[in-house]
């Protein structure tokens, strides 16, 4: 898919240059630090910033703080929109098992696995050829280069990712949306390094296979961080102990 770059500006706080793109008709945003600018520096490492299917526009903010905190540890960092979300067209599938969600927790009731299937598997089947193809066009930039990682996001679209990308040497992930059973397989041929983060008390997660899912991961190397509060009582230390595993691995 051809990359367009369609807007620049640079973060007048700390020179980080941020640009939009497509890539097809799929939009993105690419932050590198003034560090990959400068004359005769090397290719910088990218680290994708995965979110949930909440829209670009609604998750700018904590986005772009993320890319901050990467960009001042010496890392790029691009995200795109997910299918069904933002100014993408919507899935009548999705919106149907995002309702039979809401009305199984609002009911009290367990959330079946056909919901969650229905919820996340299409959703992961589509966005990872999606960040591949991201990859595929942003790579070859020249302030950028390996090695990649990927942080946050869907849980599931990074346990597809660590399976398949080969180009993605270490994975954040934040245990905090709903696993398919199929993705404990998958988790199984998870070799790279991982940092897992989990909120304990978060109210829209479920705990157990949160760590019935670390446990499956096949990585010689992972790391739980469990915190206590809910899903948005995220520590700032954590995101600290999040900042140390990327640059272990990707410098």
């Amino acid at each position: 898919m051809p990359l367009h770059f369609t807007s620049e500006q640079r973060l007048d706080d700390d020179g980080v240059l941020e640009r939009a793109f497509t890539l097809g008709e799929i939009p993105g945003i690419l932050w590198t630090p003034a560090s990959a600018s400068a004359s005769g520096s090397e290719p910088t490492p990218l680290i994708l910033l995965g979110h949930p299917p909440l829209g670009l526009h609604a998750m700018y903010p904590r986005l772009v703080a993320r890319a901050r905190r990467a960009a001042a540890d010496g890392f790029a960092s691009a995200t795109i929109e997910l299918p069904g979300s933002g100014d993408r067209p919507h899935w009548a599938d999705a919106d149907r098992a995002r309702a039979d969600l809401r009305r199984a927790m609002e009911a009290g009731e367990p959330v079946s696995d056909e919901i969650i299937a229905a919820l996340v598997l299409p959703l992961v089947d589509q966005a990872v050829p999606e960040w591949q193809a991201a990859l595929d066009a942003l790579l070859p930039l020249p302030e950028l280069g390996g090695p990649v990682g990927y942080s946050g996001g869907v849980i599931s679209i990074g346990v597809r990712l660590a399976v398949v990308e080969p180009r993605i040497v270490a994975a954040g992930l934040f245990a905090g949306s709903f696993v398919p059973r199929v993705m404990f397989d998958e988790a199984r041929r998870v070799t790279i390094p991982l940092h897992v983060l989990l909120q304990w008390d978060d109210e829209g997660n479920d705990r157990q296979a949160a760590l019935a899912l670390f446990d499956a991961f096949g990585s010689q190397e992972k790391t739980l961080n469990a915190n206590m509060g809910g899903h948005t009582g995220v520590p700032p230390y954590a995101g600290d102990a999040m900042a140390d595993f990327f640059t272990r691995h990707l410098k």
